[in-house]
C-alpha cells in the first residue's frame, strides 16, 4: 500500500507526524502538507498564484498551498506513482458537525475521495489536545482493519477521537453529523495605526448533540466515525422546487 498524508495544521505539526511513525508500519507512505497552519481553508484551490514545493526527506514535502492544493497536486501530476489512500491530520482539535464545511482537513481527505481514492479525515478532539498517542492507536485499528477488511473506494469517512488516554476510549461508534449553534459574533479591534480590524468569533457550542451525533459520540469518549458524502444534493427537495418553479416564465426584457 502507499499512502498520501496530509494536513491543514502545517508540515511540522504533531499530529502529522504521529500519523507519519504509525501508518508507516503499514506501506509505503508519501507526505504532501501545507507550508503553514491552514485552518479553515476548507476546499480551496490556489488559482491565482504558483505553488512551489519544497522537500523535507525522502518522500516528504510542503506546498505553498492549501490542504486540498497539496492533495491535488500529489494526485494530478507531483507523484509518479499514485497513492492507493489518502490520509488527513491528525487535526489539532475536533472536526465536528458543521466543521467540515470549513476544515481543511476534512478538505484534503475530500480532494482523495474527488480523484478516487478512499479517504480518512483524523481529529484529535478537545480546546488544546494532548493525547496523539491514544490517537496513533486508533489510527492503527482503523488502517488494520481497512486492509484486512477494505470499505468501497468512494468512502469518506470522518474520525473524532477523544482526547483522553487510550484505555479510557469506550469503543467505536458510527455517527451522523451533528450541529453547532451559529458562532459567536466577530470581534472588532484597532490595529498599531487604529485600524479597524476584525477576528472571526468562536465556533458555538453543540445544538443538535444528542445520541447518535459525533458530538455526543465524542462526549462519552467514544471515537466517532461518520461516513461523508460529497453530493450536497437535497434530493428531498427536487419535487417541491420543480413545483415551484413549473409557472414560472422567463420575463422578457
Amino acid at each position: 500500500m502507499h499512502f498520501l498524508l496530509s494536513n491543514d495544521d502545517g508540515y511540522q505539526a504533531v499530529g502529522l507526524e504521529m500519523l507519519v511513525q504509525t501508518v508507516a508500519d503499514f506501506g509505503e507512505i508519501t507526505v504532501v502538507a501545507p507550508d503553514r497552519n491552514r485552518s479553515g481553508a476548507s476546499n480551496s484551490l490556489t488559482l491565482d498564484s504558483p505553488l512551489y514545493t519544497r522537500q523535507v526527506s525522502d518522500r516528504f514535502f510542503y506546498v505553498n498551498g492549501t490542504p486540498t492544493d497539496c492533495v491535488h497536486l500529489a494526485i494530478t501530476g507531483m507523484l509518479d506513482d499514485i497513492p492507493d489512500m489518502v490520509i488527513s491530520g491528525i487535526n489539532h482539535g475536533a472536526n465536528l458537525g458543521d466543521d467540515v464545511i470549513y476544515s481543511g482537513t476534512v478538505a484534503a481527505a475530500m480532494e482523495g475521495r474527488f480523484l478516487g481514492r478512499p479517504a480518512i479525515a483524523l481529529s484529535l478532539a478537545g480546546e488544546n489536545p494532548t493525547h496523539y498517542e491514544t490517537a496513533g492507536m486508533v489510527v492503527r485499528n482503523i488502517v488494520g482493519k481497512l486492509l484486512s477488511d477494505p470499505i468501497d473506494n468512494d468512502m469518506l469517512l470522518n474520525i473524532n477521537i477523544p482526547d483522553v488516554p487510550y484505555e479510557q476510549l469506550h469503543g467505536f461508534e458510527v455517527t451522523r453529523l451533528g450541529q453547532r449553534h451559529k458562532s459567536e459574533p466577530a470581534i472588532r479591534m484597532k490595529d498599531p495605526k487604529d485600524r479597524t480590524v476584525y477576528w472571526v468569533g468562536p465556533a458555538g457550542a453543540g445544538a443538535d448533540a444528542g445520541p447518535g451525533t459525533d458530538f455526543h459520540a465524542v462526549s462519552v469518549n467514544k471515537v466517532s466515525i461518520t461516513p461523508l458524502q460529497v453530493d450536497l444534493t437535497r434530493y428531498a427537495a427536487l419535487t417541491r422546487i420543480g413545483d415551484w418553479l413549473a409557472d414560472l416564465e422567463l420575463n422578457q426584457m
